[in-house]
């Protein structure tokens, strides 16, 4: 819990638009977000209307946030990994995980956790960080440095490490299939660099060059 409080107070206050783009357009959809942060994604989704009910799970409570915001039906402060959520089975279209899973201790057996939450047909939709960008590669191997900092891909609050192959295999299992899968090259959405180098090597380096994977991973059974 102390490496969460050195961060930047804008790590948890900004609304995901990557992740409500991959949201299916529907009024009707109840939305469960797990490390939601200081509610911001989930007052946006309302904002939009892509949702008639949005929950949220964060580990702890974060002042001068939109945690409490009329917006946002239901706030619960626990641990996704011991706790137990208080909700039927198939009770949600939608469950959001952004940037949650490297911060487990067993995010594989979050996946399957959360499945059964899910509506036959719904969607889990979540961001991991990606260990095989050039810039970790070069820190690792190049200048002989894990060096573990307060944000980014070596923060300090990250458990656990992913390649793509490594997210697409946690994501699929006999009840969940991968249907969409995008890339960030920035968190600044304005900078294009290094989009527009991956384009013009058409898409072969871009498990070098992405930041991070976006994947939605449908419940078939």
């Amino acid at each position: 819990m102390e490496f969460y409080v050195e961060k930047k107070e804008d790590y948890f206050s900004h609304p995901r638009l990557d992740i409500i783009n991959l949201i299916p357009k529907n009024a009707d959809n109840k939305i469960l977000e797990i490390g939601a942060g200081g509610g911001d994604t989930l007052v946006e989704i309302k904002k939009q209307k892509l949702a008639r009910e949005v929950i949220g799970v964060e580990l702890m409570k974060l002042p001068g946030t939109k945690q409490s915001d009329p917006n946002i039906d239901q706030w619960i402060y626990a641990n996704i990994e011991n706790y137990d959520l208080p909700f039927e089975k198939e009770s949600f279209d939608v469950i959001i995980c952004g940037d949650v899973f490297e911060h487990l201790i067993d995010p594989w057996n979050i996946v399957n956790k959360l499945t059964p939450f899910l509506k036959i047909g719904g969607s889990l939709i979540t961001s991991i960080p990606n260990i095989r960008i050039k810039n970790a590669l070069y820190k690792i191997y190049f200048k002989g440095n894990f060096g573990y900092t307060t944000e980014g891909i070596f923060d300090k609050t990250h458990l656990r490490f992913f390649c793509k192959k490594n997210m697409m295999d946690m994501l699929t299992t006999e009840n969940l299939q991968v249907v969409e899968i995008k890339r960030n090259f920035d968190l600044n959405p304005e900078n294009s660099r290094t989009k527009f180098i991956n384009r013009l090597t058409l898409n072969l380096f871009e498990e070098f060059l992405a930041l991070q994977f976006l994947f939605v991973a449908k419940r078939i059974k």
